[in-house]
């Protein structure tokens, strides 16, 4: 199966899907959704794994191309915790990784799955082998969270995407801020979610961390669409302002890319592309998502071909 329409700025690796649950190194329902970051000359992969009890865990995967050859570890890199943080109950999930300079350390924000619902958890890392568990930032429901890797006048920014008790009022991501990656305030609706038949109505959320380019903060997210045959997830691209990220720039009128190959149309979840992390090396960029809850797959794109499109498919007046 194939669709140029769809490739125009990415490129799906030949060899996809890159990882698979036969394998990691134990038992393993399926892998999907993880977090990617550069750690020396390796590229990382935090991976989410679902075990056959339904419960998922965080495991890291290593690459020196990023592509093939990865190395996984043995066994969980980073298990729920529930007797130390209740709220890890039934899993963590989907983690984005941002590398603070200024910190010398990676910051993990990731889905905790409460009793309450799912939240935003956070937890920091120097190696990938021992973390520091800061507990929910976030009440539920919330999810799709990732920060960036500077400060604001002093503060730190997460994008995130809370769910509204109301349904009719839709499904935004947010923008918040905090002086010490602990108590956010000064919440508000950076991109919102459209309405009527966009591709990207009543229900959209960040996909990996926001990515730094001398235009902008360039973002990638997912929009969800209901179907007759269920949920539909295509990604679009937006662009924030360098000094002030609450204030959207730009935004794509079209999808950039959405489920079409087998390995994303069919598994636990049918028609998904969610990516949670992707790596940029000059203008090479990896995007490492997850295919249809199931499986990790690869696509490589250029992000001044990513930039030149949005400037031209922007469409602000969206209503």
């Amino acid at each position: 199966m194939s669709d140029y329409r769809f490739n125009d700025l990415f490129t799906r690796y030949h060899g996809n899907p890159i990882i698979r649950a036969w394998d990691i190194p134990y038992n393993a329902n399926s892998v999907f959704n993880a977090g990617a970051t550069r750690v020396g000359d390796e590229t990382l992969l935090l991976m989410r794994v679902e075990d056959r009890r339904g419960m998922s865990h965080l495991t890291v995967a290593r690459s020196k191309d990023g592509v093939t050859n990865w190395k996984i570890d043995p066994e969980p890199t980073l298990l729920p915790s529930p007797h130390t943080h209740p709220e890890e109950v039934w899993g963590i999930e989907d983690p984005r990784i941002s590398f603070i300079k200024e910190e010398n350390l990676w910051v993990i924000v990731y889905v905790s799955y409460s009793r309450g619902g799912p939240l935003v958890s956070l937890a920091t890392t120097q190696d990938f082998k021992t973390f520091d568990r800061k507990g929910v930032v976030m009440p539920p429901e919330d999810k799709d969270a990732a920060i960036f890797p500077v400060r604001f006048n002093g503060r730190w920014a997460m994008l995130h995407r809370p769910v509204p008790a109301f349904a009719n009022v839709g499904a935004h991501i947010w923008i918040s801020f905090s002086p010490d990656m602990k108590h956010w305030g000064d919440h508000q609706i950076v991109v919102p979610a459209r309405r009527g038949a966009w591709w990207d109505a009543n229900k959209i959320g960040l996909s990996p961390p926001p990515l730094r380019t001398d235009r902008g903060w360039l973002i990638l997210y997912h929009g969800v669409r209901m179907t007759a045959s269920g949920c539909l997830y295509r990604l679009g691209l937006g662009l924030l302002d360098l000094e002030d990220p609450t204030k959207l720039l730009a935004r794509s009128d079209e999808w950039v890319f959405a489920p079409q190959e087998d390995y994303e149309v069919v598994g636990d979840v049918d028609k998904v592309v969610f990516p949670c992390g992707w790596v940029s090396e000059g203008d090479e960029l990896r995007l490492y998502y997850g295919g249809a809850d199931k499986r990790i797959a690869l696509a490589t794109a250029r992000v001044s071909e990513m930039l030149d499109w949005l400037e031209k498919h922007n469409r602000m007046d969206w209503e």
